[in-house]
C-alpha cells in the first residue's frame, strides 16, 4: 500500500513513518483491505493530510474512526461524501454553527473538504473501519501514529486551536501544550450527548476565529 502523504508530512513524519509497528500496521491494513469490505477507500486513508498540510494547520478537530456505511467516510472526521445523507453529529455540529454565527445555514452536503483546505486538520484516531463495524480497527495501532501526529503539531507549531470534543477525544489531547495553542473542549455532538447539554451553546466556531484573529492569522470560513 502506497503511503501517499503530502511531502511536508512526510517530511515531519519520517520517523515515526520509519518506525516498526508503522509498517506492521500498514501490512495488517492492507490483509484488512483485502479481506474485508473497508472504508474509507484505500486512496483516501490519509486524505486528512493531504487536503491540510502541516504548514498551513490552524484548527485540530478530532474524531474517533471513519463513518462505517457504504459510501459514506471520505478520510475526513465528521465529513462525509457529497449525496450521501448527513449523519447526526454532523447536523448537530452544523446546528451549533448556526447558533453561533446567528445564521441560517441549510447545507446540503456533509463534506467538509472546504474546512480542511482551509487549515483545518480533520484527524480521526483511527484512519480506517471495516463496514459496518465501528472501532474494529482500533486494535490495528493507528492510535500510536495519530497520538505523534498530534505530539508533532503541538511541539513544532505555536498557536494551533485544538477542538475537542468528547471524553475520547480529550484523552487523545492531554498532552498538548497549552501555553502555545488553544484547547477548546466541550461534550460530544453526536445527539446523546447534545440532548443532555454537553454539545449546543460551547461557541467553538467563533471562539476560535476571534484567536486566530488575535494572532493575525486568517479567520476559518465555517459557512
Amino acid at each position: 500500500m502506497k503511503i501517499n502523504l503530502n511531502p511536508d508530512w512526510q517530511t515531519i513524519l519520517s520517523e515515526e513513518i520509519a518506525k516498526l509497528y508503522f509498517n506492521d500496521l500498514i501490512t495488517n491494513v492492507e490483509e484488512e483491505y483485502k479481506n474485508n469490505v473497508c472504508f474509507p477507500p484505500i486512496d483516501l486513508i490519509f486524505s486528512a493530510f493531504n487536503h491540510c498540510t502541516f504548514q498551513d494547520i490552524k484548527v485540530v478537530i478530532i474524531g474517533q474512526d471513519p463513518y462505517h456505511g457504504v459510501g459514506e467516510a471520505n478520510g475526513l472526521s465528521f465529513s462525509v461524501n457529497d449525496n450521501i445523507k448527513i449523519p447526526p453529529s454532523l447536523r448537530n455540529i452544523y446546528r451549533e454553527l448556526n447558533t453561533d454565527f446567528d445564521s441560517v445555514f441549510m447545507p446540503t452536503s456533509g463534506n467538509l473538504e472546504s474546512w480542511a483546505k482551509q487549515g483545518v486538520l480533520l484527524l480521526n484516531a483511527s484512519l480506517t473501519v471495516r463496514k459496518d463495524t465501528p472501532n474494529s480497527h482500533k486494535h490495528l495501532k493507528w492510535n500510536l501514529f495519530t497520538d505523534a501526529v498530534i505530539q508533532a503539531i503541538s511541539d513544532k507549531k505555536e498557536n494551533v486551536v485544538f477542538l475537542l470534543w468528547g471524553a475520547f477525544a480529550q484523552k487523545k489531547g492531554r498532552k498538548i501544550d497549552t501555553t502555545k495553542h488553544l484547547v477548546l473542549e466541550s461534550g460530544h455532538p453526536s445527539p446523546m450527548s447534545a440532548n443532555q447539554g454537553k454539545w449546543f451553546g460551547n461557541k467553538h466556531f467563533s471562539k476560535t476565529n476571534v484567536f486566530l484573529k488575535s494572532k493575525e492569522i486568517p479567520e476559518i470560513k465555517w459557512l
